[in-house]
């Protein structure tokens, strides 16, 4: 089973593994597709005005800017899932996870950056902040990645079980073209829009831990502090609908 995950605004500084190159992100074939974005980025990010890097970044204070203007190619990296720093993934809680549950998330779930593009969970990226539905020039990332990464995601997907728990806005990068399952998570009856992405990350961490094989033994699973209501059929597979029965804690982050 694949599973579909959204990145986090919020980044770990830092990494202990070697800069970027073609082995470290999914289908180094496909690298020389990534590099002119990547490129675009460092070079706007080294050499922009700081009118353009706010844009770019979405962050005011100068200070806070410089923080990720090394170069992504010389810069330090760790694993995407490490790196991203928001809602879900405090929620994930990667770092107590036994390590063979930390093995099938970096294998298993698949990330999509907003700069980077389909990248394993596991991939080593460095730091960097680049601003949700922001363009490098005229190119809108999401367009590239979906023309360019389709095709090799379809092939790593296969007949593999899918489970869809991205946030709307990155179905721009990849639409599914088979069936699949994603979730949509209620509280008093209305839709959960903010916490919803603490209730992935929890649903990401029970699946690292149980690793279900087919979609029976994944309708079977119970999670902590939700409720199953339904399943309805939704575009080409099914969604799963689940009530929360507990309180959120609070916590200002945010992940997109």
């Amino acid at each position: 089973m694949y599973i579909l995950f959204s990145p986090s605004e919020g980044k770990k500084e830092g990494g202990t593994f070697a800069p970027l190159r073609e082995q470290s992100l999914l289908f180094p074939s496909l690298y020389e597709k990534r590099l002119p974005l990547v490129r675009s980025y460092d070079e706007a990010m080294l050499h922009g005005s700081l009118e353009e890097l706010q844009k770019l970044t979405g962050i005011k204070k100068e200070e806070e800017i410089r923080r990720y203007q090394e170069s992504l190619f010389s810069s330090p990296t760790m694993a995407a899932i490490e790196r991203y720093d928001g809602v879900a993934y405090d929620y994930l809680d990667l770092a107590s996870l036994a390590a063979p549950e930390k093995t099938y998330l970096y294998e298993q779930c698949i990330i999509f950056s907003n700069l980077f593009g389909p990248i394993r969970a596991g991939d080593a990226i460095p730091s960097y902040k680049f601003k949700q539905g922001q363009t490098l020039g005229a190119v809108a990332t999401e367009k590239v990645y979906k023309q360019e990464f389709s095709s090799a995601l379809d092939e790593l997907f296969k007949d593999e079980l899918i489970l869809d728990l991205r946030a709307g806005f990155y179905e721009k990068f990849y639409a599914l073209k088979r069936p699949f399952v994603t979730m949509k998570f209620l509280k008093e009856g209305k839709v959960v829009s903010h916490w919803a992405k603490a209730y992935r990350g929890k649903v990401l961490r029970t699946l690292a831990q149980i690793q279900p094989k087919n979609e029976e033994q994944l309708l079977a699973i119970a999670y902590e502090g939700l409720r199953f209501v339904e399943s309805v059929e939704y575009k080409k597979g099914k969604m799963l609908v689940f009530e929360v029965v507990e309180q959120e804690r609070s916590k200002d982050q945010t992940d997109t």
